[in-house]
């Protein structure tokens, strides 16, 4: 898959994909990341890509032609998805990272400033991509999100596919909890559940600690997924003991 991302400050990709396993993924040559200038899609001597807003007002806008100039310079095909990368887009999760890396191309935008010239939102973009409810600098942090994201999903990238499939959030629910070495630190340990060798206990155990976890931290998640009857039951036992502890607390 080939990343291309359109910036004002082309600096600041200078190492940020030089290392884990977005660099071993460059190397290997199963993703491309080509990040372009835009002051070189200028015609004018000062190369100049912003300019005051019409009507009047705060900042800079992004002048929309070099951003035609460059997409339409390195779009391969009229297929090819184009993105800006903006606060009011698309949030960004799993299920749309994935749907991105079916794409052998995708185009970021990075905007800046007090926004672009609404005329690339209405006209040249597929769409924005909003990797938050939050204001940034610019787009450029946004972007390596997004090719972070997205490489995870093309084959080969991460080591085995199936650690892919079964990350936090693919079933709609957060992660359980994970130990390694050593079983005890400092007085804290292990669950002995995950020594006992039986791996329908361990299995039932996850599937609890994830229900709980998400239940706590991001109970908005149980709403957008249906739960079978089994997961129903367990996630009553995990709030009658909830509020049996609070109980004895009081």
């Amino acid at each position: 898959m080939r990343f291309d991302i359109i910036t004002i400050f082309p600096e600041m990709f200078g190492s940020v994909f030089s290392g884990g396993v977005v660099r071993k993924a460059l190397e290997k040559g199963l993703i491309e990341v080509h990040v372009h200038d835009l002051r070189d899609f200028t015609l004018d001597k000062h190369k100049q890509v912003d300019d005051r807003p019409f009507g009047g007002g705060q900042g800079m806008v992004l002048k929309l032609e070099p951003i035609f100039a460059a997409v339409e310079k390195i779009k391969r095909n009229k297929e090819v998805p184009v993105y800006l990368l903006s606060p009011q887009g698309r949030k960004l999760d799993f299920r749309f990272a994935k749907e991105l890396a079916r794409s052998p191309q995708l185009i970021l935008i990075c905007g800046r400033y007090e926004g672009v010239d609404e005329r690339v939102i209405q006209h040249l973009v597929t769409g924005e991509i909003s990797i938050g409810d939050y204001i940034l600098t610019g787009g450029e942090p946004a972007a390596v999100v997004v090719v972070d994201s997205v490489s995870r999903f093309i084959r080969d990238v991460v080591g085995k596919m199936e650690s892919v499939e079964n990350d936090s959030f693919l079933e709609g629910l957060l992660d359980y909890p994970q130990y390694t070495r050593p079983r005890e630190f400092r007085g804290m340990k292990v669950p002995e559940v995950l020594f006992s060798g039986d791996h329908k206990k361990i299995k039932f155990w996850r599937r609890k600690e994830s229900l709980k976890k998400t239940w706590l931290l991001r109970s908005d998640l149980l709403g957008e997924k249906k739960l079978s009857r089994e997961d129903k039951k367990i996630l009553e036992d995990i709030k009658t003991e909830k509020k049996g502890k609070s109980n004895d607390f009081d």
